[in-house]
């Protein structure tokens, strides 16, 4: 559900601001709105310093995990810290580029081997120039003994490919070798690799620094936490309104209905601020936040991915998360893939006990693991076996023959449960004549629904008195029809030809678009149907690869790594559609025919920051 929201607007002394956001940040319960925020050059700097002390965090956590040995004295602030660490990984970027740089010198001069460069240029200043060249060992062979015959060569290395040798030569004269001539060199391998070692050398000297750094992480959260409680008062107070020449300052600020108490308390400490406290106005842009029960927090991960409901609508998170499970646990479909993930749910629980962000998708994992197994042991797939040639006994579902015509009923009843809601939600908010059009088609469809729908299912499911062709059914249509085409526009009801062309273009678009919704939903029975074959030529390619007459011990080691490798690929994929298709039908099919509205914002309160809020 959606939190309900109280409205501040706070008028107070400029120079008090400072003070009144750090109360407020200290209290932790109101969001002080903030449009417009154009960041300056100091603002961006600051934005860069948290981004960087997030990162410094990470690196450091990982490098104290390859390095468990290597100890430091703290650094005696964050600030400290996070200085010590942004140089030494500038000296770092910059020592790796020369290590590289000189790596790549030393392959071009290894071939040229231990020499005199300082020689080189004393015989060049003397009138002897060498002159250094490469070529396909094909090519200096056969061509030796023609080259030789106006200038000295010397061969100084090769390779089954390639030849290196230098000429003689003087001063400007011309070689026309078919070779590549390079560039003379400046020092020698040995030169290089010196230099390698020693910028190596100086490269493990900023261990010490990482060390200290590393040793330093609580202060370093501590820093970043203090920058990021920074921009929060910049942000507040470069996009508050000044009045009286810059003395006042006005404020927009919201709070939780149910903590607002709390916030009034609160203003009591500053006598001199002004403010007004009311409810949201469908004008304004109220912050989102939700509080749902242990069961739909879980699914919040799922709906955050797209948006936040708008405040005064309905939070549809609860609503759709049955639904996601099912769909899941049907594009998914093996009893066996679903053992695994459950695996890692529940390892991922044990690994996180505290409530946060990993805790929640540790949980989802389990609920669509534990939806995968159930669906699975009901089609009898596992591991791309059929469970019914081992337990013939046992009434399995056929998936691949009977749940095409199934995933489009389920389909329907998403779409007729979204509308339903729609209807409720727009009498709720706006009164009941503004959704009588919505329940004219409401009705239209849920009784072709019932009377059609439902016999093509199975013949059994006829309801005595509601069929196709029964007076009851042409009722329901009728009164749809009046509903959908006549009463579908408050206000011009004195005019029937306006409501009549607006509900036959209304009736139109949704034919239209109800025929795709529900479309749709036959990727429910397209992944779960591939996700199955492919587990199933997985087993038989495994199968395919074992030797006539082989032993248990031969067939082991032929299938396993195969079934590893295939079923792995298999899982990784089929787990990547179950999760996306699921959420791609929630947000188009499901929330498009439940009316859904976007929220602009969520609630976020000014606050003390630590290392567990970003």
């Amino acid at each position: 559900m959606i939190a309900r929201m109280s409205r501040y607007d706070f008028v107070l002394h400029a120079a008090q601001s400072e003070r009144f956001i750090e109360r407020l940040r200290e209290l932790g319960l109101v969001d002080i709105t903030a449009k417009g925020w154009e960041p300056s050059e100091e603002d961006r700097q600051l934005l860069l310093d948290i981004e960087g002390a997030a990162k410094a965090v990470d690196f450091l956590g990982g490098w104290s995990a390859e390095h468990p040995a290597a100890k430091g004295e703290p650094y005696a602030s964050g600030e400290e810290a996070y200085a010590a660490y942004a140089a030494a990984q500038r000296d770092a970027a910059s020592l790796r580029g020369e290590i590289a740089r000189l790596e790549k010198a030393a392959d071009e001069l290894r071939p040229w081997g231990a020499f005199d460069a300082e020689r080189a240029l004393r015989l060049a200043d003397e009138g002897v120039v060498l002159r250094y060249f490469s070529a396909q060992a094909v090519t200096y062979d056969k061509s030796l003994a023609a080259w030789s015959e106006a200038h000295t060569l010397a061969e100084i290395a090769r390779t089954d490919s390639t030849v290196w040798f230098v000429a003689v030569t003087a001063p400007g004269e011309e070689v026309d070798f078919d070779a590549q001539e390079m560039k003379a060199p400046a020092m020698d391998v040995r030169e290089a690799e010196r230099r390698i070692s020693s910028e190596q050398e100086r490269l493990a000297a900023l261990d010490a620094v990482f060390a200290r750094a590393a040793a330093s992480l609580d202060a370093l959260r501590a820093y970043g936490a203090s920058l990021r409680e920074r921009l929060q008062g910049v942000r507040v107070l470069a996009t508050a309104e000044k009045a009286a020449e810059g003395h006042l300052v006005v404020m927009e600020g919201w709070a939780e209905a149910a903590t607002s108490d709390r916030v009034d308390a609160l203003l009591e400490e500053f006598p001199d601020v002004v403010y007004l406290k009311g409810d949201p106005t469908p004008e304004d842009d109220t912050p989102v936040k939700l509080r749902n029960g242990w069961f739909a927090r879980i699914f919040e991960m799922v709906g955050d991915m797209y948006a936040r409901p708008k405040y005064g609508t309905l939070d549809l998170t609860p609503l759709f998360a049955p639904f996601y499970m099912l769909f899941f646990g049907i594009c998914l479909n093996d009893a066996g893939y679903g053992l695994v993930l459950l695996a890692m749910g529940l390892f991922l629980l044990r690994k996180n006990p505290r409530e946060g962000m990993m805790r929640r998708a540790a949980w989802f994992a389990t609920m669509c693991a534990a939806a995968t197994v159930a669906f699975g042991l009901f089609c009898g797939s596992f591991f791309g076996m059929n469970l019914k040639d081992y337990f013939p006994s046992v009434p399995f579902f056929d998936f691949q023959g009977q749940f095409f015509s199934i995933a489009l009923a389920i389909g329907m009843v998403q779409i007729l449960f979204g509308m339903a809601i729609n209807v409720w939600v727009t009498a709720r908010t706006f009164g009941f004549k503004y959704a009588l059009g919505a329940l004219g088609w409401l009705v239209i469809l849920l009784a072709g629904s019932v009377a059609g729908g439902l016999p093509m299912l199975n013949e059994a499911w006829v309801i005595p008195g509601f069929t196709t062709s029964s007076p009851a059914f042409y009722a329901a249509l009728g009164a749809g029809a009046v509903l959908m085409l006549l009463l579908n526009t408050p206000g011009k009801f004195h005019n029937p030809l306006v409501n009549l062309g607006s509900g036959l273009w209304t009736f139109y678009n949704n034919l239209t678009g109800l025929l795709s919704d529900v479309l749709s939903y036959i990727r429910l029975f397209a992944i779960g149907l591939s996700g199955g074959v492919l587990a199933l030529v997985f087993n038989s390619l495994a199968e395919g690869f074992v030797p006539e007459g082989a032993n248990l011990a031969v067939r082991i080691l032929v299938m396993v790594p195969i079934l590893l490798v295939g079923h792995g690929i298999n899982l990784f994929m089929s787990t990547i559609s179950s999760f996306v298709h699921p959420m791609r039908l929630t947000f188009v099919e499901f929330y498009k025919n439940a009316g859904f509205e976007m929220a602009s914002r969520s609630f976020d309160p000014i606050r003390k920051m630590d290392q567990t809020n970003e």
